[in-house]
């Protein structure tokens, strides 16, 4: 009986869809139907498209008029750029993994994703966090607005949200600083062919 079991058990273990068939240590791949894969791909691609033209349009409307040309709507062009970026770097090759379930544009893209996730997402929080000081100052202190949110403090909040953004980016994704101390597990039991995940190391706190 348990021979039964265990010959049963290989051949679901064979049966399993892979990303590549003929590498060793391929991901498991999990193949949608037809019918949720053209609905999922269409409603993904509707996404994509209202996020770039929708921030397409506010880029250009800003650089078009001039009387938009104020520090405020400096703010608001950096988050536009960065949710821009979002829908075209990021959220088509987020769409192909979330459906196929595999990554098949390599290694070194996997990385680039992976950077430009983390960096416009940081980049958007900061430029939403920077619009909000704009704003507190704009409503709670109008008298002192303009003496102190001028042209060069918006600009050296946009440099230092790319700033950060970029270097957090990098140092998490190229520098592997997400992996420090759990490089032999990562490699062992969490990387494989076809797969593209950002791996967080989990602190553990001791209990007192």
């Amino acid at each position: 009986m348990d021979f039964r079991m265990n010959s049963s058990q290989a051949q679901i273990v064979d049966n399993t869809p892979l990303c590549y068939e003929f590498l060793n240590r391929s991901c498991p791949k999990l193949v949608y139907p037809l019918f949720l894969r053209v609905p999922l791909y269409l409603f993904f691609s509707s996404v994509v498209i209202l996020t770039v033209l929708g921030n397409l349009f506010v880029i250009i409307t800003i650089f078009h008029f001039k009387q938009l040309h104020m520090p405020t709507n400096y703010l608001v062009l950096s988050l536009a750029v960065t949710d821009l970026l979002l829908g075209v770097i990021y959220m088509p090759p987020c769409m192909v993994q979330s459906v196929e379930t595999c990554w098949y544009l390599g290694h070194l893209f996997c990385k680039i994703y992976n950077n430009s996730g983390i960096m416009l997402c940081t980049a958007s929080i900061l430029n939403l966090s920077f619009i909000s000081i704009d704003r507190y100052y704009a409503v709670c202190h109008p008298l002192l607005y303009h003496n102190k949110i001028t042209s060069f403090v918006t600009f050296l909040m946009i440099f230092i949200c790319w700033t950060v953004s970029t270097v957090v980016g990098f140092g998490i994704i190229f520098l592997e600083i997400n992996l420090l101390g759990v490089e032999e597990f990562y490699h062992e039991h969490v990387a494989c062919e076809g797969g593209c995940v950002l791996f967080q190391r989990l602190c553990a706190f001791p209990q007192w």
